[in-house]
């Protein structure tokens, strides 16, 4: 299966990186079946970064490796999928046993659906409701240096503004 990484840089060797954020599924490498999500994560990051190009790189996925893995995958929004992305959105430290996580974006504008959730605002259910409203894209966080080894470098494509 080809995946995609959208980056500042070519990333040939994917690694595994500490973020000054908190991010859906931990710490690692984040990748998407999605070639259009790629494309819209280079280009915030060339715009924060404020650089005019950057890249998309795409990787073939080892199923096989994969399957002998420590994985944990949601195919769409559930109770399960929330609770898991609010662990590691809102507590500090807290890290995962998983090698590698699979399931939908919770992008900007569903985000502001947590908040909600978060502030007490809406409940779980209702929460669930919404983002099945959404067409979400699929992300993938390989957690672990094993996870990255399910990943082959293909080729890397130019983004400019």
């Amino acid at each position: 299966m080809k995946i995609y990484h959208g980056s500042i840089e070519v990333v040939e060797k994917p690694e595994i990186r500490e973020s000054n954020r908190t991010l859906d599924y931990g710490q690692g490498f984040y990748a998407t079946s999605s070639y259009a999500q790629a494309e819209a994560w280079v280009r915030r990051r060339m715009a924060e970064k404020r650089v005019s190009e950057g890249y998309i790189c795409a990787y073939e996925l080892d199923g096989a490796a994969m399957q002998q893995m420590n994985t944990l995958s949601f195919d769409n929004p559930t109770e399960g999928w929330v609770d898991f992305v609010m662990q590691n959105r809102t507590q500090r430290g807290y890290v995962h046993e998983f090698d590698i996580v699979y399931g939908p974006v919770a992008n900007d504008r569903v985000y502001a659906s947590f908040a909600l959730y978060e502030g007490g605002l809406i409940n779980k259910q209702t929460l669930i409701s919404e983002l099945k409203a959404y067409k979400l894209v699929d992300q993938y966080l390989f957690h672990t240096e094993k996870a990255l080894q399910a990943l082959t470098f293909l080729e890397a494509k130019e983004i400019k503004l």
